[in-house]
């Protein structure tokens, strides 16, 4: 599949060079483009699968439309690349997700081309109803085209938007890019429904074949038959009936086809959808074979699909995963529910096991929430497994649905902290914070995986909402005893004695207050190391020992509202903390990012040092 690509590929750089490319030679550059992709995306990762799936839909919609004018809306934005490489940033590619480079996802200010930002599914038809209807507000002539899979389709903000685009009925263009997948396989009656659509063919050919006698004898009866058929087997008939006109379903890879719909779909004054029908991986055995395990890939080796040997290590979502599987053996209360995200969240192993007790919900994080909530009312214990970035949408349901109720539910929040290449809409910085000031709510974060086990014990024992939240990758090898233990609410956990300063730390960064107690020691230095496991209920010998000496809190999370702010709360001023800063934090490797940030053995060094420097000029005077 991949080779050096010819003149072609290099000479479009630009919308306006596309549409110079004959029809005749789109099948060559649209080769050429699944070459560079696969050849780039080894390098540097990215998401691979979904880009492959769609370089012939993205190249007929720069052929047909002129951006940066014309406004195409990316859902989730993990499909952008194509885009992206047609609109003058080729050449930036060996930088895409690394840190002060071309990002994954669509960014307004990366492009002109770039019409929204997107990083979380199901928002682009809200968002290009939006323009549509600002257009028309400002008397302008530009068009609108929101593209969606079908997975950000079973989205409950993909549903609002649809019930407002059939009632407003601006001009607008969707794009259903359907391949029946999102990362894992799509899951509800929606997906079965679209799916049950491209089965319809033979329906396609019944009603050409009306046409073509109306169009001969005008015939009202052969009208009404067409009408009565559309009524029983038409495959949009769920979007006819909100309003949208429907075209399809089309093969996605088919250009001459895709043109043919788009500029159909131009002459009808009000909003249509072009279902297209589409393969992920196009193009790579592998990456169509197990589209889910290549959407999104770490830097691999093009003959065989395979990434470099990683750590025997387990990761924080393995070790989340075989945990929950041992405590749902012994507890028959216990079920899992997910949002489109069984391997992400390792819940796909529990599936194996449970089958029955294991719910993917599709990607709605609201109804997973409250779907759990109604599960805890009949004395069930459900976890509910979601990235922290994405649980952010539930956070109404967290509050009214749960801790109003105060329901026994387990948030198991991955992904917490900075994620790396994926960038602001991904970080899981916010969750300590968002979660904190919520009544009935325990929030935790586990220093290791032993601990993470710990935790998840202790949570199916108590009577409300739970959260703990844990890092993406590797864990730290720690052994993991054979019974869990069940961890006092609220108590904090000193692992060194000091007398000169406290470093109270949570989660992933109690390993560095660690190392540093040892380096500081070999210095003269004596530092008290607290690991918080709680940010909420805090542990009142935490304010005591703050108010004994100075203190340095290393949180990765936002400095406003977690464990900075919960300390702060209690009028201590002899400290300082190691937080994430009060922006959005781009893209890189998450090592590079978590050392800008200060989030680093050495800066917790330094700012040790400067903190019982300033404390001790302090009490001089």
């Amino acid at each position: 599949m991949h080779k050096i690509y010819s003149l072609m590929l290099h000479s479009v750089n630009s919308p306006d060079e596309l549409k110079a490319v004959p029809q005749s030679r789109l099948p060559e550059l649209a080769t050429e483009i699944r070459c560079f992709l696969i050849e780039n995306i080894a390098k540097t990762g990215g998401h691979l699968a979904p880009n492959l799936g769609i370089v012939e839909l993205t190249l007929a919609l720069h052929r047909t439309y002129s951006t940066p004018k014309d406004k195409i809306i990316w859902d989730v934005g993990h499909q952008a690349y194509v885009h992206k490489i047609l609109t003058g940033r080729k050449h930036l590619f060996s930088t895409l997700r690394q840190k002060d480079g071309i990002a994954g996802f669509p960014k307004i200010k990366e492009s002109p081309h770039d019409a929204f930002g997107a990083g979380h599914a199901s928002t682009s038809l809200s968002a290009a109803l939006g323009m549509a209807t600002a257009r028309d507000l400002k008397g302008e002539d530009f068009k609108v085209v929101a593209v969606i899979g079908d997975g950000s389709l079973t989205g409950g903000m993909a549903f609002e938007a649809l019930n407002q685009i059939g009632y407003l009925q601006k001009k607008m263009v969707i794009i259903l890019n359907d391949n029946k997948m999102s990362i894992d396989n799509n899951v509800g009656a929606l997906a079965k429904y679209t799916q049950r659509i491209t089965r319809t063919e033979k329906y396609r050919r019944v009603k050409e074949k009306i046409d073509q006698l109306i169009k001969r004898h005008k015939d009202k009866e052969l009208r009404q038959l067409k009408g009565d058929l559309k009524s029983l087997t038409t495959p949009g008939i769920v979007f006819e009936k909100l309003g949208i006109s429907y075209i399809g379903p089309i093969d996605g890879h088919k250009l001459t086809d895709i043109e043919s719909a788009l500029k159909q779909a131009n002459q009808i004054n009000g909003p249509v959808l072009i279902h297209a029908k589409t393969t992920k991986g196009k193009g790579l055995s592998y990456a169509e074979e197990h589209a889910d395990k290549y959407h999104g890939v770490g830097p691999f080796v093009i003959e065989s699909g395979k990434a470099p040997k990683k750590t025997a290590i387990i990761t924080y979502t393995e070790a989340f995963a075989e945990s929950l599987i041992e405590l749902a053996k012994q507890d028959k209360r216990i079920v899992a529910i997910t949002a489109a995200m069984p391997s992400g969240t390792g819940l796909s192993k529990f599936k194996e096991v449970f089958p029955k007790r294991c719910f993917d919900v599709g990607i709605a994080e609201q109804h997973a929430v409250t779907f759990a909530a109604g599960l805890a009312t009949q004395g069930l214990r459900p976890v509910v497994a979601i990235y922290s970035t994405f649980l952010q949408r539930a956070f109404d349901q967290i509050i009214h649905d749960v801790a109003i109720q105060k329901l026994p539910i387990i948030f198991a929040i991955d992904r917490a902290g900075l994620v790396g290449e994926d960038g602001p809409t991904h970080h899981g910085v916010f969750d300590l914070s968002y979660l904190r000031l919520i009544p009935n709510m325990v929030v935790s974060a586990p220093k290791d995986e032993s601990e993470l086990r710990d935790l998840l014990s202790t949570a199916t024992k108590h009577d409300g909402p739970f959260a703990i939240r844990y890092p993406r990758g590797a864990a730290l090898g720690i052994p993991t005893p054979h019974t869990p233990q069940l961890i006092p609410i609220g108590q904090a956990q000193i692992l060194q004695e000091g007398d000169d300063i406290n470093l109270i730390a949570i989660g992933n960064t109690v390993h560095l207050a660690e190392q540093a107690h040892t380096l500081l020691k070999d210095q003269g230095i004596s530092a008290t190391v607290i690991n918080t496991r709680f940010v909420k209920p805090l542990d009142p010998k935490i304010i005591e020992q703050a108010k004994l000496r100075p203190s340095l809190i290393i949180e990765e999370n936002t400095q406003i509202g977690g464990l900075t702010s919960a300390l702060q709360e209690h009028s201590i001023t002899n400290l300082q903390s190691l937080a994430l800063a009060d922006r959005f934090i781009e893209h890189g490797n998450v090592n590079l990012l978590r050392k800008e940030q200060g989030i680093s053995l050495e800066n917790i060094m330094l700012k040790t040092k400067q903190l019982l420097q300033t404390s001790s000029i302090s009490t001089t005077n």
